[in-house]
């Protein structure tokens, strides 16, 4: 199943958010991403029944071995793309912004040459 980006969203910020607490809720995904308790509810069915996280019956939420792949990589080209526009001159709001779209469509051949790129600036 592809994921669409909002799917990709909500794993990077579940992986965000493991990064500061070991336990992570909906709720915390809710205050993170400014959206409604329904929306995120809603979104983590759908993961869940992708394979993509897990829910304890506490309602903890733990990326899967394939979520977390998801989650790292988009995090990874989020956190490069970001760089690079900073670099070349993006106040970095900004350049957080568009790399936080642009995370989302590129292809791995062109990150691939952008990460080339960023290690011979």
């Amino acid at each position: 199943m592809r994921l669409q980006e909002s799917g990709e969203m909500y794993l990077e910020t579940i992986l965000l958010l493991n990064q500061k607490s070991e336990s992570v809720r909906s709720i915390d995904v809710c205050e993170y991403m400014g959206f409604s308790k329904p929306s995120v509810s809603r979104a983590v069915g759908l993961l869940k029944t992708a394979g993509y996280i897990e829910v304890s019956k506490n309602g903890f939420l733990t990326l899967t071995e394939t979520g977390r792949a998801v989650a790292e990589k988009i995090y990874a080209r989020h956190t490069l793309l970001t760089d690079l526009l900073v670099r070349a001159g993006v106040s970095e709001k900004t350049a957080a912004e568009d790399a936080c779209k642009i995370e989302h469509c590129i292809s791995d051949e062109t990150f691939d040459a952008l990460s080339r790129l960023s290690c011979k600036v």
